[in-house]
């Protein structure tokens, strides 16, 4: 426990407390010396103003109320464990896109920063102490993203051009953006497409923002967007029409049943340790990639389809190795 932490625990000690408390608790609560005791407490008094006052007759320490109330402590102040929260936080926004959204973000990281340098010592230690893995992240235009989350935001429709890798064609759409998603390391963004007339997901990467219009945007009920995205498996969207069943051998279960691959995902432990997980699905290409990491410690049981799908991948694995 550093000098700010006990500083914070010495401040809700005497917040808490109606009566003055004696040196021999505040030793104990700051599980300190007593001459580190009284160092805490002469520069929580000097420097940072706190009305702290001995009371002779009882023995101990409280705070003197004025005009003002109870004394709080000033300016942007965290508990530790709010500061290790905010020291991981300062790590996710230098990582999680190198420059996507560092002209924005600058301001708050230094502020950060200069909290952590100030209130906790060894805070650089954050960057040789905690890592982040960003595993097949795409290059997105910064010009690009500004435009797009500036219509999300001001609630425009936009014109682009979307180009999709599975038919490799490009097209021209007019959207209303309704949300930006981050999944799997990637951003994406769920819009209403006046061509299609329907709720559509674009990869950002994918998407060439022509013109931000004037018109607004078409707005879509919260409880509409999540019917329609969160039923299908992964970022496909859709109704969830299907229900895969996939067996895990012993080893592997150790890890799937703590893994949640879907919201209304079903799973139940076997007889002889493997684990058997049922998944709802719309589109079942995501799923398929999932399965096949798992190599031979999975089995799809139903449907008939899925099954066919994955033995099929694994037959055209095989033929890569002949």
């Amino acid at each position: 426990m550093d000098k700010f932490d006990r500083i914070f625990q010495l401040h809700n000690l005497l917040n808490s407390r109606r009566l003055p408390v004696s040196l021999d608790v505040i030793k104990e609560k700051l599980e300190c010396s007593e001459r580190t005791s009284w160092r805490i407490i002469t520069q929580f008094k000097n420097h940072l103003g706190a009305p702290i006052e001995y009371d002779r007759a009882r023995n101990g320490y409280r705070y003197v109320q004025d005009e003002n109330g109870v004394f709080e402590l000033p300016g942007l102040w965290f508990s530790p464990d709010e500061l290790y929260a905010l020291m991981v936080s300062h790590k996710l926004l230098t990582d999680l896109q190198p420059g996507l959204l560092g002209n924005h973000i600058s301001p708050i990281k230094n502020r950060i920063e200069h909290l952590l340098t100030h209130q906790h010592a060894g805070n650089l230690e954050l960057n040789h102490r905690v890592r982040i893995f960003q595993l097949a992240s795409r290059p997105i235009d910064m010009q690009h993203f500004r435009m797009i989350s500036g219509a999300l935001l001001g609630r425009k429709q936009i014109r682009v051009l979307y180009h999709g890798r599975e038919r490799d064609k490009t097209t021209e759409r007019t959207v209303s953006p309704q949300r930006l998603v981050y999944y799997r390391s990637n951003w994406h963004l769920d819009a209403w497409c006046h061509l299609r007339n329907d709720l559509r997901n674009f990869s950002l990467d994918r998407l060439h923002p022509v013109e931000v219009f004037d018109d607004p945007a078409k707005d879509i009920a919260d409880t509409d967007q999540d019917k329609h995205f969160a039923d299908g498996y992964g970022i496909y969207a859709g109704e969830a029409k299907h229900t895969a069943l996939l067996r895990f051998s012993s080893s592997a279960a150790r890890w799937v049943a703590d893994e949640e691959w879907h919201p209304e995902q079903k799973g139940k432990v076997q007889k002889d340790g493997g684990y058997e997980l049922e998944i709802p699905y719309s589109d079942d290409r995501e799923l398929i990639m999932d399965i096949l990491k798992y190599g031979p410690d999975v089995k799809v049981i139903q449907p008939e389809d899925l099954k066919n799908k994955v033995l099929q991948k694994y037959r055209q694995a095989m033929e890569q190795y002949k």
